[in-house]
């Protein structure tokens, strides 16, 4: 029954975990507690797996990885190497971009709340720039005229696993309304930008089609009448991102041969009815491509039963992985030294930070856990690491990256000293 929970790249060997090849248990005693362990193989898989399925729909289809799932550089590399383009939300992440091996023209940023300087950075840095807002594009006309420019635009239509996720609708501060498009546009080519693209992004952790359907066919009505009402005719039509992955072993992948079918075909037909070209379709998933690659290991330090629950005690709190106390998420955990032994006792999984809400699950059914145990939690490689923090003056874990039984430490482990980082006592104490 374990075997069929645990998907590539897991394997169960003698009832202790491996990941990709190498022992969950060894890489623990090794690096000590908590990591992050990622798998390079099941980056690759994924990637190839998408892309080949998007341009057999399409073969002008390209695919942008989001990069704030998880922006470690040897996870950006191995995307890079595979072909890649990235969709950066921060100055930061195009640094990040660079440095990995990105040329500028295989970067979109796309941001919200954009000061000058880091529109100043984006310019000299040769970047596509996708515009959030009038002001922003009003901002930016005033420091350059790009060659290329592209606007989000706010379909009216939002989804998402929770709604901190939703990135589109009436709530939603992400995009320009349909109402201000044309403007937008007009403002661009007057000023005299000569490329343009058109952006949206729904929302995130999406595991039906449906909802992009219904955004797409705003998308490309509002691409149609800038088209009518601008003259621009647009290199690429980014679909966004937000592509969800089961976190539940009961739950099933996307089926991606239909979701292109459906979403490309959607498009194809309105570039032909709407006489808009060739241009590419670009989309951007960042959780699908790197989300079960990502394992966090965590010791059992504490185990303490009281009349009402059974707390367990691990070394990682949600400083270390912020997802269940934000969200409410589900991620999938093994007792990684105790696979063949049988679900028994139910059992609360607690960090180690001063809150009432540092648990990663509430009555989780797992083997009888002993002090000692490793954990392994499970789809912790996209906003697992990314969204850690030193909350409570806690360093940060280290990320180990593995590959057919090779590994090795891609980023440190940070120290009590590192805390001290930037810091200066004020000259009058």
């Amino acid at each position: 029954m374990l075997r069929t929970m645990i998907a590539s790249p897991l394997e169960n060997v003698g009832g202790e975990l491996h990941i990709d090849g190498v022992s969950a248990l060894d890489l623990a005693d090794e690096f000590e507690t908590p990591l992050y362990v990622i798998s390079e193989n099941k980056m690759r898989e994924n990637y190839r797996r998408l892309k080949t399925t998007l341009q057999g729909s399409y073969s002008k289809a390209r695919v942008f990885y989001s990069a704030k799932a998880n922006t470690n550089l040897s996870v950006l590399q191995i995307l890079e190497k595979e072909g890649a383009c990235l969709d950066a939300v921060s100055p930061g992440e195009v640094f990040l971009a660079l440095k990995a091996g990105f040329p500028p023209s295989r970067i979109l940023f796309t941001g919200t709340s954009v000061r000058d300087d880091e529109l100043s950075y984006l310019i000299r840095e040769g970047v596509c720039i996708n515009i959030d807002a009038l002001s922003e594009l009003r901002r930016l006309l005033k420091l350059t005229t790009p060659d290329a420019l592209s606007v989000r635009v706010n379909p009216e239509f939002g989804a998402g696993h929770h709604e901190h996720v939703i990135t589109a609708g009436k709530m939603s501060k992400f995009g320009i309304w349909e109402d201000d498009t044309v403007k937008a546009y007009e403002m661009a080519k007057a000023a005299g930008v000569k490329r343009f693209g058109i952006q949206m992004h729904i929302g995130s952790g999406i595991m039906d089609v449906e909802p992009f359907i219904l955004a797409a066919e705003k998308l490309m009505k509002i691409a149609q009448n800038i088209h009518e009402d601008v003259g621009v005719d647009f290199e690429f039509m980014d679909f966004g991102g937000g592509i969800g992955v089961p976190y539940k072993p009961e739950e099933k992948q996307v089926d991606l041969m239909s979701f292109s079918e459906k979403l490309v075909g959607l498009f194809l037909r309105r570039v032909r009815e709407y006489s808009l070209g060739e241009p590419e379709f670009w989309f951007e998933p960042g959780r699908y491509l790197v989300a079960e690659a990502g394992i966090l290991l965590t010791r059992v330090n504490t185990v303490k039963p009281t009349p009402f629950r059974n707390f367990v005690g691990v070394d990682a709190g949600f400083n270390v992985l912020i997802r269940p106390v934000m969200y409410g998420s589900y991620h999938h955990i093994l007792v990684a030294n105790k696979l063949d032994e049988p679900p028994k006792e139910p059992y609360d999984i607690c960090g180690p930070l001063c809150e009432s809400g540092d648990v990663f699950a509430r009555d989780r059914l797992l083997p009888k856990i002993s002090e000692g145990d490793l954990i392994a939690i499970l789809n912790t490689g996209a906003y697992g690491f990314s969204m850690s923090s030193t909350y409570n003056s806690r360093p940060k874990p280290p990320e180990i990256l593995v590959n057919k039984g090779r590994y090795q430490l891609v980023r440190a482990r940070e120290t009590f000293e590192d805390l001290l980082k930037g810091q200066r006592r004020a000259e009058w104490l």
